[in-house]
């Protein structure tokens, strides 16, 4: 149902059983998956294409032009996927000339006032708290999960299963299935707890945790640690997910363990 108090463009594809409250406004060039909600107050601007099964509290901002000085109005999108909830007051900027689109997966939360700049790829099941702030440009992998109030760097990249803490300052790379927490942020253990919720075996976790003692509790340097790693450590998909991970950072990776 589109409430009669709603403008929503012709030029808009609304899938079967899409509802729309009051007072909202939705652009030519959206194109919204059945049976999602769009609550009161929210404004979705050309560029957004969003899936099937989604929420969108009031007084949110779906695809708005970038708050880059770069950008020059080229045309760009915000893809969302399945069964997301965003929250009230959420703020998504299109893509820029970049990656020309900004990514949120499926089956993820956007708690209430989070922004998500431009060319941002954020997995699927990822869970961001409130008034985090994430800046362009940023990579966050599957299964991630950022506390409030957390203030993202651009160009940072979090790894899938990594639980950052409420408040942080993300300058540096986490790295996945880790803990983050201190300032500046620091290595605070592996996410055991969040990884047996997911079906991890002890065994697998253990053997995460053993990679990371060669990577942050012992005083060798990154590229000694990669090398011990493979030398000495079975090859597993997890253990290949750090190491890849790791050296395909560009901003470096958060501290180690700090006492």
């Amino acid at each position: 149902m589109i409430s009669p108090l709603s403008s929503v463009s012709e030029g808009a594809k609304l899938g079967q059983n899409v509802h729309v409250d009051p007072f909202t406004m939705i652009h030519e060039d959206v194109v919204i998956g059945d049976n999602s909600w769009i609550g009161s107050n929210v404004t979705i601007f050309p560029g957004a294409r969003i899936g099937k099964n989604c929420k969108i509290f009031p007084g949110a901002v779906i695809a708005g032009i970038p708050q880059d000085l770069k950008f020059q109005g080229e045309e760009s999108t915000v893809v969302i996927g399945d069964n997301t909830t965003i929250r009230e007051c959420v703020t998504i900027s299109r893509g820029t000339v970049d990656k020309q689109t900004t990514v949120v997966g499926s089956n993820c939360l956007l708690m209430a006032y989070v922004h998500v700049a431009h060319d941002c790829v954020i997995g699927s099941n990822v869970i961001i708290a409130n008034s985090v702030q994430i800046a362009g440009h940023v990579s966050i992998d599957d299964w991630a999960i950022v506390g409030g109030s957390s203030a993202v760097h651009q160009f940072v990249k979090i790894g899938m299963h990594a639980m950052i803490s409420g408040g942080s300052l993300v300058r540096k790379d986490v790295p996945p299935f880790t803990k983050a927490a201190r300032e500046p942020l620091s290595y605070a253990g592996v996410n055991s707890l969040g990884l047996r919720r997911r079906g991890f075996s002890s065994e697998t976790i253990a053997h995460i945790q053993e990679v990371y003692r060669y990577l942050f509790l012992n005083s060798m340097n990154n590229s000694r640690a990669l090398e011990e790693i493979e030398i000495n450590l079975p090859a597993t998909k997890e253990r290949d997910e750090i190491l890849n991970f790791i050296r395909s950072s560009e901003r470096g990776v958060m501290k180690g363990y700090i006492n």
